[in-house]
């Protein structure tokens, strides 16, 4: 069964969306480190850094932004673990989405590579 690129790239794409709303989302109004919201929640500025080569296919966005999204990775890995209620399940979802975007922008990038 052969994943087409355009599969991979609409996976990538939504998983980062998603990624980038999560992390505004969390760290503002559903489990924020403090009331009101905190500046954590910048930690999805760069995630916005990449958006636009996601969305455009551009394949140098992919291979680099694979290793740039294990960091959220990481973090929603301590949090699940150091957390609880409902920032460990932001968490897991983060986890979830940080892990779904790796794949599929490894995977594009390794169905691209001969075309590129």
């Amino acid at each position: 069964m052969k994943i087409e690129p355009k599969v991979l790239r609409l996976a990538a794409s939504s998983a980062l969306v998603a990624l980038i709303i999560l992390c505004l989302a969390w760290e503002l109004w559903l489990a924020p480190l403090r009331p009101g919201g905190s500046y954590l929640a910048l930690k999805a500025l760069p995630l916005t850094i990449p958006l636009m080569g996601i969305i455009g296919g551009k394949r140098r966005s992919y291979q680099w932004s694979s290793m740039f999204v294990l960091a959220y990775f990481a973090e929603g890995v301590v949090r699940a673990w150091s957390e609880h209620g409902t920032a460990q399940a932001l968490a897991a979802a983060e986890i979830v989405l940080s892990a779904l975007f790796f794949a599929s922008v490894v995977t594009y990038a390794r169905l691209t590579r001969a075309a590129a």
